[in-house]
């Protein structure tokens, strides 16, 4: 039998059960190959209940730095019985499989294409540990030795980060560096055969930095000036506020007071927190929430007010698989026309598509500018596989200059000046009116704010014509809108390309590989990355330029595929949808098998 060899190329899936400590096993694993120079890219997949259900921790070893997922496992450390068979049909021939082999299987369990590594981990844990939860956590530390030694990781990076995450607590890090050498010594001295995968010390990680995408978009926040988070827990999103959270108990506390800086409120349910976002946003404040697909839904008639009142408020959405509850710990881009066209009536929201940590940063930053320019909602459209798993990206960066856009807000002098004031009312040609702050002037500048019609000066009315002025002026403005959300990105083919591909978010990184695979099999493809809707116009001389575009996308009705058809009037035909909604993130070969199937048919 062949087996697969690679060196610093490869897929490590661990399946274990949920609860058992096993996610930070992994994490360690997966951080001490990071510390050996050598890029890697983990996904968690884990269950919405508390412990028992099945749990799965994927790892791609990437010397090439591809951050996607690729699909196929080289080997699975299978330590779950219930998803035993399922698990072994994954890992792909000539591959590996490591188990306890503390009981024995029957042949008929096993696969001849494959070849197996057996460990009795129970049997020693049994033999070393007498506390039932010992035995359970520190078998997960004992494997992570066992595979250092037959992958060629050095222990001592997973010691250095033993030390690191038990500074002070010696007892925990003197308990955990037994077991990992327990694993060691075992596999130095009974699994001496060596196997074909192996890590090898390099410097392909460079200056990138390994975080999580809901921290960094909290940090996000913090940096773009927010003072106001009014939320609801709900999966995948916590972890955003509970960044923030952190973040501002170290930046955002007057040292001399002890006052806080900021206001987060945890509020009774989604409809409360978006409420008081819009209120604080109404009031001058740089205001925010994060929430998922089931609390976007409660928010609606909040994010229409805010629509038609014209009050900026940042939503930051972690999307997750859906409708209703659907898969709450499972990822998806499903929430793109819930979000693009929220509450009832003819509304439009500006919409950002982070790719990676590193633009969760900058553009939870960017929203807060944009929502106080443009005086509107902003949603940044994250998900659960950028907000919830580590990714290797550049350095944050940020200067310490920049000053924050507040948009048109007219001062007391202004209008103790007697500049003329309507509240809706456009001045300059870009749909955005002036606005004035609670308190501004003790005569001037007031208006009432409204849900309902009214004329440029605030004034209740449902003279057609006002209606329609207003309506038309937000139009204007989310016209405005597209020479300042970020722009699309492309990614020209060295041929000439007669195909092209649009993606967005958390696709990119297995989009980027997908490409330069497709180019290696003689198929050329220009690829353009929508960054945020309004779409620009690029985006649309790009589909015209091209015989035919596959929209690729992780939701099942093609969302972004139709909002493309809607805002450019363009023939759906000429859109060819590459849809993936499984829950799990997108791979690379999916789309090149998907492209390259589409692309025999119709020849």
């Amino acid at each position: 039998m062949k087996t697969i060899t690679a060196t610093n190329d490869f897929v490590v899936k661990f399946a274990n059960i949920n609860g058992s400590g096993s996610a930070s096993a992994n994490e360690l694993f997966a951080k001490a190959i990071l510390r050996m120079g050598v890029p890697v890219s983990p996904r968690n997949i884990f269950p919405s209940n508390i412990q028992g259900l099945p749990t799965w921790f994927e790892m791609r070893v990437t010397e090439e730095g591809w951050l996607g997922r690729r699909g196929g496992v080289d080997m699975m450390v299978a330590m779950n019985p219930q998803t035993w068979d399922a698990d072994i049909k994954e890992i792909e021939p000539g591959g590996y499989l490591f188990y306890d082999s503390t009981r024995s299987m029957p042949a008929s369990k096993f696969r001849d294409d494959i070849r197996v590594i057996g460990m009795p981990l129970t049997e020693i844990c049994n033999a070393h540990y007498q506390d039932p939860r010992q035995r359970q956590l520190f078998k997960n530390i004992i494997y992570v030795g066992a595979l250092s030694i037959l992958l060629g990781i050095d222990p001592e990076e997973v010691e250095k980060l033993f030390t690191e995450q038990y500074k002070g607590k010696e007892r925990l890090l003197s308990a955990n560096v037994q077991a990992l050498r327990l694993g060691c010594d075992y596999a130095r001295e009974h699994l001496s055969e060596p196997i074909g995968l192996k890590v090898k010390r390099s410097d392909r990680v460079g200056d990138r930095i390994f975080v999580d995408g809901n921290s960094a978009a909290g940090l996000g926040a913090l940096y773009g000036g927010a003072t106001v988070c009014a939320w609801y827990p709900i999966t995948p999103s916590t972890s955003v506020v509970e960044a923030f959270q952190s973040y501002s108990r170290k930046y955002r506390v007057d040292p001399a007071t002890g006052t806080n800086r900021v206001a987060i409120v945890q509020a009774e349910d989604e409809l409360a927190s978006i409420g008081m976002v819009v209120g604080a946003g109404w009031n001058g404040s740089r205001a925010f929430t994060a929430t998922s697909g089931p609390g976007v839904s409660l928010m609606t008639e909040f994010i229409g007010l805010a629509y038609f009142a014209e009050i900026p408020i940042t939503i930051i959405n972690v999307q997750r698989g859906g409708p209703s509850t659907g898969m709450p710990t499972r990822t998806q881009q499903s929430d793109l026309i819930a979000c693009a066209y929220a509450s009832h009536g003819d509304t439009k929201h500006v919409l950002l598509f982070p790719e990676d940590p590193r633009e969760c940063f900058d553009f939870s930053a960017q929203a807060l500018d944009l929502a106080e320019r443009l005086q509107t909602p902003v949603f940044v459209m994250t998900d659960l596989d950028i907000g919830m798993n580590y990714r290797l990206c550049k350095p944050f960066a940020w200067d310490d200059a920049k000053q924050y856009d507040r948009g048109k807000v007219m001062s007391a002098a202004d209008l103790e000046a007697g500049k003329d004031f309507g509240r809706y009312k456009d001045v300059d040609g870009d749909g955005i009116p002036w606005r004035t702050l609670p308190g501004t002037h003790p005569t001037r500048g007031s208006y009432f704010t409204r849900g309902t019609s009214r004329d440029p000066y605030a004034k209740y009315s449902e003279k057609g014509v006002d209606y329609v002025y207003n309506m038309e002026r937000l139009l204007q403005k989310f016209e405005y809108a597209k020479t300042i959300v970020p722009a699309p990105i492309l990614h020209a083919a060295k041929k000439k390309a007669r195909y092209g591909a649009l993606y967005y978010g958390s696709t990119s990184p297995a989009m980027d590989e997908a490409i330069v695979t497709l180019a290696q099999g003689g198929l050329p493809v220009d690829a353009m990355r929508v960054r945020a809707f309004p779409f620009a116009d690029s985006v649309n001389d790009f589909i015209a330029a091209h015989e035919r575009v596959f929209v690729v996308e992780q939701n099942r009705d093609g969302q972004l595929r139709s909002m493309l058809v809607n805002e450019f009037g363009i023939d759906p035909a000429r859109l060819e949808p590459v849809l993936h909604y499984n829950g799990t993130p997108i791979t690379a070969r999916f789309i090149t098998g998907a492209i390259k199937q589409h692309i025999e048919k119709t020849a």
